[in-house]
């Protein structure tokens, strides 16, 4: 016996993949998500992100994960292409692609994903359907968790169901 849960080998995994990966060794903040129409409440909670000091380093899921999420119209953009946004932020220091079937959406799933960027915190905003998971992923990774604002009325969701009544 190797000490190893086997049901933990058995589970889905997820993989990340880097567009453009920060320079430096200093651990980062880490947030991730779909990123998928980028508006400014984005812009604003990344940009409050980065100014903790730390650099900042962005997930976004992949378009198989966004549309089991969030249904069939979805992602608009490709996650090639978001990240390529994201990247082009002055804010954002790093971005990856996180890829995996979309049941792998646990904390403990995070934490494996994330634990080789020994992340000094995870950053998510008021809100957040899946904040409890995120403190406790921050805490198995001896991070700190930041709960931001959310800037009311804007979300890609907000902006996509507007542009839907305007046609």
């Amino acid at each position: 016996m190797t000490g190893t849960d086997p049901t933990r080998e058995a589970a889905p995994s997820l993989t990340l993949d880097w567009v453009s990966q920060p320079a430096g060794t200093e651990r980062p903040a880490v947030v991730t998500g779909a990123f998928d129409i980028l508006h400014v409440g984005h812009v604003r909670y990344l940009k409050s992100v980065r100014a903790r000091g730390f650099p900042l380093v962005v997930g976004v899921e992949s378009d198989e994960r966004v549309r089991a999420w969030k249904g069939p119209g979805r992602p608009v953009n490709p996650a090639e292409e978001r990240a390529e946004v994201l990247s082009a932020l002055a804010c954002v220091d790093g971005v990856f692609i996180v890829s995996g079937p979309p049941e792998a959406a646990s904390w403990r799933h995070y934490t494996d994903l994330l634990a080789p960027l020994r992340p000094a915190a995870l950053a998510y905003t008021e809100g957040d359907r899946y904040a409890e998971a995120k403190r406790r992923g921050a805490e198995e990774l001896g991070a700190v968790a930041w709960e931001l604002p959310l800037t009311l009325g804007r979300s890609t969701t907000a902006t996509l169901g507007q542009l839907a009544r305007s046609l």
